[in-house]
């Protein structure tokens, strides 16, 4: 009589290397870490690539949160499906993935309503943990590590919920469409979803970084007759022609302000300091309209896959945002480069 098969083993802790921040602003150690198996809902993902967003480098240097250290930063990622937890029926082992800092439950009051990308389940995680228990799946020694909201791609895996992640054909270049699961598409959708760029609409963008040249490239896409690039440095002034930019101002040649006007502000990204935002009421009266934006408004499992599709179909460009390739072994170089304003988007590409 045959023996029964065996039913597959349920998921084991597994050690890999992870980039481990063990204070403000110092440099990441490689550590070997302990990555417990996936919980209800969750899956463990093989990370291949992940970039390094200006969101990684604000957070890792911000004294706001010291208890949350040791911690694992990183958030734009793809990778490939290790193992799943119980209930998870939409990923199966080997699928890829891009992994997403919010998520979309599909069954919450925002995500129903079709209009907000606010999960009220898999919302913005800011107290580096996991969203369902409130604990964390990395620790070195017994000792827990602190995600970065909830994805911690500065490893060489990561458990993260289902909800936080969208299939993507394995056709797909990993090592540039995880741009399109931050950066690239804020960028895109601040234009297309928040201010809804018109036809013959004229756009301002202040900071042509990965972001601003995205909302670039979605204003010329819309038909923006006049895009006005805002920046600093002036090596910007090409790579933003690239992307859409018509006319290109340096404020630091400028003797007057170039904010002056009248119109629809979005704003964009984690500041580096006070968070705070006044106005006078005047000038809301006289036309002037302020909208935050979280992702450009996308809805990670609803709108992800679309945008992949723009960029397999050549509708979109990615590529040309990315200025580095780099090893894991490499992350604090690239680190650097980010603070020295010498990059736009780092792709660190783990181990085999």
């Amino acid at each position: 009589m045959a023996a029964a098969a065996s039913s597959p083993s349920p998921p084991a802790v597994i050690t890999c290397r992870a980039a481990v921040a063990w204070g403000p602003g110092q440099a990441l150690v490689m550590e070997d870490v302990e990555v417990a198996p996936p919980g209800p809902l969750e899956i463990r993902v093989k990370v291949v690539s992940t970039s390094i967003c200006r969101s990684d480098v604000t957070q890792w240097q911000s004294t706001a949160q010291p208890d949350l250290f040791p911690r694992i930063f990183g958030h734009e990622a793809s990778g490939v499906v290790e193992s799943v937890g119980e209930g998870v029926t939409e990923f199966q082992v080997g699928d890829h993935a891009l992994i997403v800092f919010i998520g979309e439950c599909m069954s919450c009051k925002h995500c129903v309503s079709g209009k907000s990308n606010m999960c009220q389940t898999l919302g913005l995680e800011r107290k580096g943990v996991m969203h369902s228990d409130q604990t964390t799946r990395f620790s070195i020694g017994g000792k827990p590590v602190y995600h970065y909201c909830a994805v911690s791609s500065f490893s060489e895996y990561a458990v993260v919920h289902s909800g936080c992640a969208v299939k993507v054909s394995p056709t797909m270049p990993m090592d540039r469409i995880c741009l399109l699961s931050c950066g690239a598409s804020a960028g895109l959708g601040a234009a297309w979803n928040v201010a809804d760029v018109s036809k013959g609409s004229s756009v301002v963008i202040f900071g042509l970084g990965t972001v601003g040249l995205s909302v670039a490239q979605g204003a010329k896409l819309r038909g923006a007759s006049k895009i006005i690039g805002v920046d600093t440095n002036p090596a910007k002034q090409e790579k933003g022609k690239a992307f859409g930019v018509t006319d290109f101002i340096n404020p630091a040649e400028l003797n007057e302000p170039v904010q002056q006007g009248w119109g629809l502000t979005v704003t964009l990204g984690v500041p580096k300091a006070k968070p705070e935002v006044s106005a006078h009421y005047g000038l809301l009266l006289s036309g002037r309209t302020l909208k935050g934006s979280l992702f450009g408004g996308w809805r990670p499992k609803t709108d992800i896959p679309l945008l992949v599709e723009k960029y397999a179909n050549k509708e979109i460009q990615v590529d040309g945002l990315v200025t580095h390739d780099m090893p894991f072994s490499d992350i604090n170089k690239a680190l650097e480069l980010m603070l020295q304003n010498r990059c736009l988007r780092c792709v660190i590409h783990m181990p085999k």
